[in-house]
């Protein structure tokens, strides 16, 4: 199946386009089939061993995500003492997450043992299935944006919040907690880079060739 040229630059639009929503979300609901959609794409990521770690936990609930804020909270008073001076202020000023506000949350874990101790592609690397748990949650953001719905990944929060929240066995993996819903609107460039908190690197230091080079200061 050939993509045309069309197709590839909508592909691209979203790739570029895409932003992590923290304050924009409004309450309306998300209908029922785009949900299924951005769920089917995550669920359609690349997977070592084929053997599709990942598992989506639906967050709708006020007391849940009450709870999950209230976790947010601690972990970013935490934060805020290892930042000092005007870096400390500037990371305190900084809208970092929109739990009550989205209408959905979506936990992604990941079960490492889902197809046995032995997974083809982890042999030598056992923490690929992982990645392939992140790759899904990449598939979800890129689909959320193509639908026109923001999506935010709340990283300040330790997992025993969201596991003791969300009954997540201790033998799951949590990957990510995301906001999920409408917004008001998509901002050209990401919140840190508009607020100077650091610029976007340029992809020819990224790039190197046959090995490894020193990258240059940006």
């Amino acid at each position: 199946m050939n993509i045309t040229a069309e197709e590839r630059d909508a592909v691209y639009k979203t790739i570029f386009s895409r932003r992590d929503v923290r304050r924009e979300f409004k309450p309306d609901p998300i209908p029922n089939d785009v949900l299924e959609r951005i769920l089917l794409a995550a669920h359609h990521a690349p997977s070592v061993g084929f053997m599709q770690p990942w598992d989506f936990i639906l967050v709708t609930k006020p007391e849940s995500k009450a709870q999950i804020k209230q976790g947010f909270l601690q972990a970013h008073a935490e934060a805020t003492e290892l930042f000092k001076g005007e870096r400390k202020e500037q990371y305190k000023s900084f809208k970092l997450e929109g739990i009550e506000e989205a209408p959905l949350g979506i936990c992604v874990t990941c079960d490492r043992s889902r197809t046995g101790s032995v997974v083809l592609g982890r042999t030598a690397k056992p923490e690929m299935d992982l990645f392939s748990s992140v790759c899904a949650v990449q598939n979800l953001w890129l689909a959320a944006r193509a639908e026109n719905l923001g999506v935010g990944w709340v990283s300040i929060v330790h997992d025993k919040v969201i596991r003791d929240t969300l009954n997540i066995p201790e033998s799951i993996d949590i990957i990510a907690y995301l906001c999920v819903g409408y917004v008001e609107e998509f901002h050209d460039t990401p919140d840190l880079e508009r607020a100077g908190w650091l610029p976007r690197r340029d992809a020819s230091c990224a790039i190197h060739y046959d090995s490894w080079r020193q990258p240059k200061n940006d």
